[in-house]
C-alpha cells in the first residue's frame, strides 16, 4: 500500500501525540511504501522551528526523516493544477499548503495520512484518506 504523510502527520510521530503510534506502525510495516511531497519538508521545519528547536536540530530532524521515505514528491506543473482542481471540489477553504500535499497524494495514488481538519472536506473521490487519532496538539 502506498501512503502519503502530511506534516501533521509527522508531527505527531515526532511528538508523540494521538496519531503518531499509528505512524510508527506505517514505518514499521513491511508491504508500504512511504512518501511525502516536498513542501513537507519545509512546513516541518518551520513548525519545529516555531517549537523552539534550533537551525540545526531542525536540519538534523528533517535529514533523519527524509531517509525513511521511498520519495519526496517534487511539486511540479501537473500537481499544481491539480491542487487547484482539488481546491475547487472542496466545499470549504483548503489552504494552498494542504492542496498540494492532497494533489500529491492524488498522483502518487497513495492514501494521504493526516491529522488536519482542513483535509477532511476533500472528496473521497478525489484524494483517499486514513485520518489519524486526534488528540490535543501541543
Amino acid at each position: 500500500m502506498r501512503y502519503l504523510l502530511d506534516t501533521s502527520a509527522l508531527l505527531a510521530h515526532y511528538r508523540k501525540e494521538a496519531g503518531g503510534d499509528e505512524v510508527q506502525a506505517l514505518f514499521e510495516a513491511e508491504e508500504t511504501e512511504l512518501m511525502i511531497a516536498r513542501l513537507t519538508l519545509t512546513e516541518l521545519g518551520r513548525r519545529l522551528r516555531e517549537l523552539g528547536a534550533a537551525d540545526s536540530g531542525v536540519e538534523r530532524v528533517l535529514s533523519e526523516y527524509e531517509l525513511l521515505f521511498n520519495e519526496v514528491v517534487p511539486l511540479d506543473a501537473a500537481i499544481a493544477k491539480a491542487a487547484f482542481a482539488i481546491g475547487c471540489r472542496t466545499p470549504r477553504r483548503l489552504p494552498l499548503a494542504d492542496a498540494l500535499v492532497a494533489a500529491a497524494a492524488q498522483a502518487r495514488d497513495a492514501v494521504l495520512v493526516h491529522r488536519d481538519e482542513h483535509m477532511r472536506p476533500v472528496p473521497p473521490e478525489l484524494v483517499r484518506q486514513r485520518e489519524l487519532a486526534t488528540g490535543p496538539l501541543r
